[in-house]
């Protein structure tokens, strides 16, 4: 196996490592058990290393993250950061075609994949710590050298491949299309949230290999990168590997990230959409909510959760458990850089109208407009958040594992070691607070509403009537 013989082919020595270094920073007292352990250093062209030491297994996680996702993408070309998460898989200058899973799988690899979000793209993998040099190569390869590889042939293919995904996804999912729609609401263009992540197939169909190609040049630099590497593994012989593979790149100036006003909606947007797929009709209200870590985005996480999580919440009571009138609640705040949403998806049993079901909603929102939450409520749901995010941690690789939750933090705060940070947030919510925010960001006039229902013809048979 070339790839693997020329891995080994490394020599350790101590790298020209000109810059300081960052350690995690003193928590207050009682909260020293969160800390994560880490050093976090930037190499000469710009890429930012994080390295943490856990030896509970003789395993390790190699996690990069590339600040771009669908916010730093141009109206008429969406979907390019998506469409790399593609495109990082098929090969570079010293990997062949279509390999790279099945290179690291062979070396016993797991948690192995990349995911993009507006705000990230992420790619990562966890391997046996003595396979860990290979997996910086093969990382630092597709960063150097994924240009070399890129032919038309393989950009078509997987642009295939991406508008397949959008049709499962999107096109041919139980109120896709209706979502997107309202979403496009949500964020007005000229925004850059207007867009999904997944891109259209106008602009799919539209890219061109001098397009990916400027992309590529413009956000996949390394000082546009942070790699962390988390497990059990030599410091000194880790920064020596990460300097071999990546200190070598080419430098670029960090690119600038897109300044875009926030988006503010003073009437209601209300869509009445007929549903193609699903054959229940579904009611979804969303708002725009303050950005990740913004001042009111723990307490519309707080709220979500005594709104939607579990039977015993508010919505899943009142609408499913006692007045029969829903099949599930979903209510969610999904947090993001630049503003963030605030979501109830509300699915509506046979024979029941999205506006009886939005009229039951409003009810229970005005109740806490009103009345708020009670000290019970908040406290069960920031158990259940406590437990959401430290049990993430028990893995050092994959989705939400320790590196990721590293990286995480760093993208949006710049401080790895943030977990205890982060939980003091939802600690400082209280009654008032959700009251407030009830009130002023949760308005009836700042909202979309999306009534997506099935023609009558294609909808479920009606098993009962509304119940008032």
């Amino acid at each position: 196996m070339k790839a693997l013989a020329a891995a080994a082919l490394v020599l350790f020595g101590l790298p020209a490592l000109a810059q300081a270094t960052q350690e995690a920073k003193p928590l207050e007292p009682g909260r020293e058990a969160l800390a994560i352990p880490y050093e976090k250093y930037t190499l000469p062209n710009g890429l930012e290393v994080i390295l943490s030491v856990d030896r509970k297994l003789p395993i390790v996680s190699v996690n990069l993250w590339y600040h771009v996702g669908a916010y730093h993408e141009q109206p008429g070309r969406t979907g390019f950061a998506h469409l790399f998460e593609h495109m990082m898989f098929q090969g570079s200058r010293n990997v062949a075609d279509d390999v790279h899973i099945s290179m690291l799988e062979q070396l016993g690899a797991t948690d192995l994949n990349g995911t993009t979000s507006f705000d990230r793209t992420n790619y990562f993998e966890t391997v046996p710590t003595h396979h860990l040099e290979t997996a910086l190569w093969m990382e630092s390869d597709r960063m150097g050298f994924l240009l070399d590889a890129l032919t038309p042939e393989k950009l078509a293919t997987q642009k295939e491949v991406v508008k397949n995904e959008r049709r499962q996804g999107t096109e041919a999912a139980p109120y896709g299309l209706a979502q997107e729609e309202a979403w496009h609401a949500l964020f007005p263009l000229p925004h850059p949230y207007h867009g999904s992540v997944i891109g259209s197939m106008k602009d799919l169909d539209a890219a061109t290999v001098d397009d990916v190609k400027d992309f590529f040049r413009k956000w996949y630099a390394p000082s546009n990168a942070t790699l962390a590497v988390v497990g059990d593994f030599d410091v000194a012989k880790t920064k020596a590997l990460i300097e071999k593979y990546f200190g070598s790149l080419p430098s670029h100036p960090k690119p600038t990230k897109p300044q875009v006003a926030p988006v503010k909606h003073t009437k209601p947007v209300v869509i009445r959409f007929e549903e193609r797929v699903a054959t229940l009709p579904l009611l979804s209200i969303q708002w725009l909510t303050p950005g990740y870590f913004e001042n009111g985005d723990a307490t519309a996480d707080v709220l979500a959760t005594v709104l939607g999580t579990g039977k015993a919440s508010r919505l899943y009571r009142r609408l499913v458990l006692e007045k029969q009138l829903a099949q599930s609640v979903t209510v969610a705040q999904q947090s993001q850089g630049a503003q963030s949403v605030f979501s109830i998806d509300v699915t509506a049993r046979p024979g029941v109208s999205t506006d009886a079901l939005l009229k039951e909603v409003d009810a229970v929102l005005e109740d806490v407009r009103k009345n708020g939450l009670t000290p019970e409520e908040i406290q069960r749901a920031r158990t259940r958040i406590d437990t959401r995010m430290l049990a993430g941690l028990q893995s050092i690789g994959g989705f939400g594992g320790k590196a990721d939750v590293l990286q995480s933090y760093n993208h949006f705060v710049g401080e790895p070691s943030y977990v205890a940070q982060d939980l003091a947030r939802y600690e400082s919510v209280t009654p008032e607070a959700v009251k407030q925010f009830t009130r002023d960001t949760l308005r009836p006039d700042a909202r979309v509403i999306l009534h997506a229902v099935p023609a009558p013809r294609k909808q479920a048979p009606a098993e009962s009537k509304e119940r008032h």
